[in-house]
């Protein structure tokens, strides 16, 4: 009976044989759902060329919401494999893949000077969900539930002087070029910055994954070194690791296909309801930004801001600093004009955003205040769009 006990205690007595028995069902269900689910809506989407229709694209739609969440997964299995901050910085790179592609693919579909300001919209309003309404929500998560938290201020100052410049470089400083008017750059200063803003998120994942790795683990983490640490490598085999990877980018790959075939609907419904057309960048955005949110939320739920935060600012560079560089060259070599600078209204907001992060994020811990204000400058960024 010992023996059979030993067995089934794997974490200093903190779980018994049945709370085992629960966590394989649980285990094992996730995995049959997340393994169909992307596999269906790959079918789903060949099958559009057949079924056509208003209630076929509700059908879609399902099937796109359960591709983000089987991504969810899948990033968070390869995640706890990898350890942090790798994990963290692989989920944002696979959003950024979904933003671009979604992007540039609805761009490149396009006629004239539809799309001129897409990339802009996405972007802007990726960064304004990240910054205020993901974080804002992290915050008050994790307040309501362990009062405070706190994690590593170098790592979130790292990231936000460096978040603070692209942001200028990509949003605000075409509206004040003399080259070319109306928010655009040329081609020549596009590629520039393009390249500078590609150096500095290059610079940053550098220091995140190597040179001050420590900046972007949790204090708590830091401070347990001498105590056990369940192995995330003998849960997650490597079998399993491999199957993630290739169901992530099957769900990746299917949500940019969905979400582009459905953007039509989109747009008309935002059409129709009276709405600007910028809503649609922000319904893109959201799309994009679902699985990310959904681990940062968890994670803030698990009392693992730091994990939030890593999620929240390596997305909203990677969106900026990653997706920008790569739709101006593609714009570039295509001749497609992009429109990237955003009116004075956006700039109040996007400046009030900066500034309340920063100072809410400068003593190394969290309260629920913080995420209020956020909240409610994300809402007031959504009512200002819909009613501008």
């Amino acid at each position: 009976m010992k023996k059979e006990y030993k067995s089934c205690d794997f974490s200093k007595g903190q779980f018994n044989c049945r709370n085992i028995i629960v966590f394989m069902n649980i285990k094992k269900y996730l995995w049959t759902w997340t393994f169909l689910v992307p596999i269906l809506a790959w079918l789903s989407y060949v099958g559009n060329t057949v079924f056509s229709s208003g209630y076929y694209s509700v059908i879609l739609a399902l099937f796109l919401m359960g591709s983000v969440l089987a991504a969810v997964y899948h990033s968070e299995v390869i995640a706890h494999r990898l350890g942090e901050p790798f994990g963290t910085l692989l989920l944002a790179f696979a959003i950024t893949v979904i933003e671009v592609g979604l992007i540039i693919s609805i761009m490149m579909g396009a006629k004239g000077l539809e799309t001129i300001t897409l990339a802009r919209d996405t972007v802007f309003a990726a960064v304004m969900i990240i910054l205020t309404g993901i974080i804002g929500s992290c915050i008050v998560i994790g307040s309501l539930r362990y009062r405070e938290q706190s994690f590593t201020l170098q790592g979130v100052s790292t990231a936000l002087i460096t978040l603070t410049s692209v942001i200028i470089f990509v949003l605000i400083l075409p509206n004040y070029t003399i080259s070319h008017l109306g928010g655009e750059y040329t081609s020549f200063q596009l590629l520039f910055i393009a390249l500078i803003s590609l150096g500095l998120y290059l610079g940053f994942t550098m220091i995140q994954t190597f040179r001050h790795r420590s900046f972007f683990i949790s204090p708590e983490n830091k401070l347990s070194k001498n105590q056990p640490v369940q192995d995330n490598h003998e849960l997650i085999s490597r079998k399993q690791l491999y199957i993630s990877c290739i169901l992530l980018l099957l769900s990746l790959g299917i949500v940019v296909l969905l979400a582009k075939l459905l953007s039509k609907d989109v747009e008309h419904i935002v059409v129709s309801a009276g709405a600007p057309k910028s809503l649609v960048g922000i319904i893109i955005a959201g799309i994009v930004l679902l699985p990310e949110g959904l681990a940062a939320f968890r994670a803030a739920k698990s009392d693992q801001i730091q994990t939030s935060l890593n999620l929240a600012f390596g997305s909203a560079l990677a969106s900026i600093g990653l997706s920008i560089p790569a739709i101006a060259i593609i714009s570039v070599m295509t001749g497609i004009r992009m429109t990237l600078g955003i009116d004075i209204k956006s700039t109040i907001l996007l400046g009030l955003s900066l500034f309340i992060i920063t100072v809410s994020l400068a003593t190394g811990r969290t309260n629920i205040m913080q995420g209020i204000v956020l909240i409610a400058i994300f809402l007031i960024y959504l009512f200002i769009t819909i009613v501008p």
